[in-house]
């Protein structure tokens, strides 16, 4: 088995720490230790081996965001990426058929490829504000499915699925026998404050992927979990025995601890998206007379924005030049599968981001000027 480059995360694994600005994260600013323990002893914590499979108290508190699920139905893992490729690796063979939305973080769909399924993307389409394409989805979907693959909210647009497109998904998955995985790691970031609904309980067949870097902006903690059926997550726990093992102590701790200020931590997620939203979409509202002209359709969840920069330049080409001549570090559309758009990360610091915003802009008014000399 050879697994194909995972560009964006080896792009932003050798950059984000060499640039002096950086909006290329997807989550918002990270909590501190301090804020997340605040005050809590934890002189007590022993530094062994927990349990493989996540310990009960964690599994019990991930298992409550989850009704009608239990302990055994859990396995914590490593990040929410551990849980994407573990759910590849038990599930599918060379051959297999994976229909997947695009765009979409793309280390699961490598993940697939590299294990020798053939993916099949339905699109989520921006003219129609980056809903799903289910035609598509139910065209593509066959008896040779053996998954389909979600995330929702998404990555890298913000859109959120509707109920009756949940079930649509759902209904394609049923219907061909698939297994469904649902990468929920932004639940818990909208801007409405209002939860958006979850695939967990709307087929037996679901293997839902999230954890605590994203809308609880704790990835350095590296905690995910995947919840499913009791099988599925035996199995699952059997392939990690190979990958991780366990998580460390500590993080298992503070886990528990993150999901017992559950609210607290989402509120403070989503108070960062509404104040600083409205910067980019500001932003983007200032280049109707630009050089180069922006669009975007506002996300619903998360701190993140598929900007449409309207010019010809490829976005790898584009964010290059950001970093190598500005020393910023953004994440190109191309990373996604798109091209023509820039993924602005707007929960970092406020300084880190309107600073970001107008060397974009400038950067955007340099390869315009350019192009016009050239021409």
């Amino acid at each position: 088995m050879k697994f194909e480059p995972f560009v964006m995360e080896r792009c932003l694994c050798r950059w984000e720490n060499t640039v002096r600005l950086n909006i290329s994260e997807s989550g918002v600013h990270p909590l501190t230790f301090a804020e997340l323990t605040d005050g809590a002893d934890l002189g007590d914590t022993l530094l062994g081996y927990t349990q493989s499979n996540g310990t009960i108290p964690l599994r019990e508190r991930i298992a409550a965001l989850y009704p009608g699920s239990n302990v055994d139905q859990i396995l914590v893992t490593t990040g929410t990426a551990e849980a994407n490729f573990l759910s590849a690796l038990t599930t599918l063979s060379p051959g297999d058929e994976v229909v997947a939305m695009i765009p979409n973080y793309m280390q699961i769909i490598g993940a697939c490829r590299s294990l020798g399924a053939r993916v099949i993307p339905f699109h989520l389409v921006e003219e129609n504000g980056w809903r799903p394409d289910l035609d598509a989805l139910d065209a593509a979907v066959s008896d040779r499915t053996k998954m389909i693959l979600v995330c929702n909210p998404n990555n890298p647009s913000g859109a959120v699925l509707t109920e009756p497109e949940m079930d649509r998904i759902v209904a394609a998955a049923e219907r061909s026998g698939a297994w469904l995985l649902a990468d929920e790691v932004y639940r818990g970031a909208e801007l409405s404050g209002e939860e958006c609904p979850t695939f967990w309980g709307r087929t037996d067949r679901i293997l839902l992927n999230a954890g605590l870097s994203k809308a609880f902006g704790l990835p350095g903690l590296r905690v995910g979990w995947t919840v499913t059926t009791e099988e599925k997550a035996t199995e699952l726990w059997s392939h990690r025995d190979y990958s991780s093992l366990a998580l460390s102590a500590m993080s298992d701790r503070l886990a528990q601890i993150a999901l017992d200020k559950r609210p607290a931590i989402l509120e403070r997620t989503r108070s960062i998206i509404r104040r600083q939203l409205p910067m980019v979409s500001d932003w983007v509202a200032s280049h109707e007379d630009h050089p180069v002209r922006l669009s975007c359709t506002p996300p619903v969840a998360g701190a993140i924005a598929a900007v449409r920069y309207h010019h010809p330049i490829r976005s790898e080409d584009l964010i290059e030049r950001l970093r190598i001549e500005r020393s910023l570090l953004v994440v190109p559309a191309q990373h996604f599968e798109l091209d023509g758009f820039l993924r602005i990360g707007f929960g970092a610091e406020p300084e880190v981001v309107t600073e970001s915003l107008a060397i974009i802009s400038d950067m955007l008014a340099t390869v315009a000027a350019e192009t016009a000399v050239a021409a």
